[in-house]
């Protein structure tokens, strides 16, 4: 992965080259954005050019160096990322237990999802983590000379999923990095990785990407037509890699369209009708037998089109993008119970589920009081 090839991001770009240019790089960076916007494929080639800037452009090294890092195989660079026992590896996994799982995955989509990773690995009903045992493994790494002589990169995708053990070890490295290591954390939660680490590492804000960018991209990439690139771009959000979901009629969004419709109707009717209860309670069975990724990321879809309804609702059709497949369920019949007396006890009680799901909660007790909240506050009237 080069700059050349990254979608958008012309001036973090330019921002990461005048770094190097200027010998003025900080031994521990913070990225923080989404999948889709190039994290990962933007530290790739950050990564690229810190470890292959020792060579002669042009020169045999210099065109070997960067075809290793373009196949995730440089010597000198080490990823670390969220991951679990599967049925291949029973126990005591670590990032280099599925080291060319990470290299099909990464080279195959370099956009994707955290989410996406996990069902790579078969591991979507558990929740992935980096372990201590990974900050002892990434020691080891670093206390040995670089292969190259010159710098040693580490990425950790996903930073927020370090286990506190973990991070209190990964904290001496950053505070004590061995001579010529840069350490670049990749994050989506930033609030989620932990103080003493945050505060010290340079922080560098990736933005979602314009639609313009993603309709160019798309038009080049996958041969659409620049209208139906523009219509999938809008749709996207700015993440590139729901823009390619959307295309491929993949996304995880169709299957949860349908709990989210047969959610708000039933909860919709459950007032004072005890048959409604109860197809509530057997909705949030349905709910309870997900695995926890996929009940979380559910839970994100619904604030999501919650806000979109409330942006319909006060004529904000511009920023409105989600369009419903469900021909007898829009938008537009939909936005007028999303108001300004509900959306954010609606938006609040979503959050606490999906914090509670976070750190093993009952899912059916949480399932089931979301659902008895949203009964109530589905019919709440908007002042006036």
């Amino acid at each position: 992965m080069d700059f050349s090839e990254i979608i958008g991001l012309e001036h973090i770009k330019t921002h990461l080259t005048t770094t190097i240019l200027n010998g003025r790089i900080a031994h521990a960076q913070l990225f923080v954005g989404q999948s889709g916007s190039g994290l990962l494929p933007l530290a790739i080639a950050y990564a690229k050019e810190l470890l292959c800037t020792s060579h002669d452009k042009g020169s045999e090294s210099y065109i070997r160096c960067r075809k290793q890092v373009s196949h995730l195989s440089h010597p000198d660079l080490h990823f670390v990322y969220p991951v679990n026992s599967n049925e291949t590896v029973k126990k005591a996994a670590v990032s280099d237990s599925f080291s060319e799982e990470w290299r099909n995955f990464v080279i195959n989509d370099p956009y994707a999802s955290l989410f996406q990773w996990f069902q790579h690995l078969g591991i979507e009903n558990k929740q992935g983590n980096i372990s201590v045992k990974e900050a002892e493994e990434i020691s080891k790494k670093l206390s040995l000379k670089a292969y190259e002589g010159g710098y040693k990169v580490i990425i950790i995708w996903m930073a927020d999923k370090m286990n506190t053990e973990c991070a209190n070890k990964i904290l001496k490295l950053v505070e004590e990095p061995p001579e010529k290591t840069v350490l670049l954390l990749l994050t989506e939660n930033e609030e989620q990785i932990i103080n003493t680490i945050h505060s010290r590492c340079q922080k560098l804000q990736i933005p979602l990407l314009p639609e313009s960018a993603i309709a160019k991209a798309l038009v080049e990439t996958s041969g659409l037509s620049q209208s139906d690139a523009i219509k999938v771009s809008r749709q996207s959000h700015g993440d590139f890699n729901k823009a390619l979901q959307i295309i491929a009629n993949s996304s995880e969004d169709v299957i949860f369209e349908e709990w989210f419709i047969q959610w708000v109707r039933t909860a919709f009717k459950a007032k004072g009708n005890k048959k409604a209860i109860q197809e509530l309670l057997q909705w949030s069975d349905l709910m309870s037998g997900k695995g926890r990724e996929t009940q979380k990321n559910f839970l994100h879809y619904c604030v999501e089109l919650f806000r979109q309804a409330l942006l319909k609702n006060y004529k904000a059709d511009a920023l409105v993008y989600i369009e419903t497949r469900d021909p007898k369920f829009t938008i537009d019949k939909f936005a007028p119970f999303v108001h300004q007396n509900n959306i954010f006890e609606i938006v609040g009680a979503l959050e606490d589920a999906s914090y509670h799901i976070e750190r093993n909660g009952n899912a059916k007790i949480i399932f089931t009081d979301l659902s008895i909240q949203l009964t109530r506050l589905i019919h709440k009237k908007e002042l006036a």
